[in-house]
């Protein structure tokens, strides 16, 4: 049974990811920062989709490479090779440019690009060494089109679509596919901070007037991890309702 490594998967898209994925049959481990609760929630749910599949949980930051490392030796160990890869943790915060302060700044890119790193950093050379693995990073919408107030996230979602575009050219002669889901507004805690008023509005303005589900980045997820996917490679794919054409 193949192993997929989803960091943030507590909550949100994580947890939406870490359920389609075991409805393909992965065993599943997940990393969260601090809501033992909502980790504890998926790991329930994970259990009732199926009691053959192998789950652990992990409390520990992505911008710290030791506890990544330490993660990735421990999964390895007791859950096999890890054949699946997906970057999904990040954080967002809505503020104008000059309000960013540097520790603003550097934490948001510590853990939505840095975070990323240490996890392919510590996965890919025993990808490398067997041929075989998928990665998938989750980027955004704003990484593509720039989103304003959001500039340190739009700048860090930026900057993993190239690092996707970069990876997948460097490894993809040992047969590793690296590909992005880059989602427009979705339904999710992220877009908490943003006026009730001010969503129905920008729904409005999508061709398919509604904002997206976490379920259906989930599916976009388990396509491109999928043998139907096995000739994509370094591509952004971007599930926003028509937000952008």
């Amino acid at each position: 049974m193949s192993t997929a490594v989803v960091s943030g998967g507590s909550r949100g898209i994580g947890r939406a990811i870490c359920l389609d994925l075991a409805k393909n049959g992965y065993n599943i481990a997940f990393n969260y920062i601090e809501n033992d609760i909502a980790a504890e929630k998926t790991v329930f749910s994970l259990k009732k989709i199926s009691r053959f599949i192998n789950i652990k949980k992990y409390k520990c930051d992505v911008a710290d490479n030791d506890a990544i490392e330490s993660m990735v030796s421990d999964i390895k160990d007791t859950m096999g090779n890890i054949s699946l890869l997906v970057n999904n943790a990040g954080i967002a915060k809505h503020q104008l440019f000059q309000d960013i302060s540097p520790a603003d700044w550097k934490r948001i890119l510590d853990v939505n690009l840095n975070g990323t790193y240490n996890l392919i950093h510590s996965v890919l050379p025993d990808m490398i060494s067997k041929k075989s693995g998928c990665i998938i990073n989750i980027a955004s919408v704003w990484g593509i089109t720039g989103g304003a107030m959001e500039t340190h996230y739009s700048a860090s979602k930026g900057a993993i679509i190239a690092l996707t575009k970069a990876l997948a050219k460097e490894i993809g002669p040992s047969n590793i596919r690296v590909n992005a889901v880059a989602p427009g507004p979705i339904k999710t805690d992220m877009l908490s901070a943003i006026k009730e008023e001010d969503l129905v509005m920008v729904a409005g303005e999508m061709p398919l007037q509604r904002l997206g589900t976490p379920e259906e980045i989930a599916a976009t997820v388990s396509f491109l991890a999928s043998d139907s996917a096995s000739f994509i490679t370094g591509q952004v794919i971007s599930p926003n309702g028509g937000f952008t054409i």
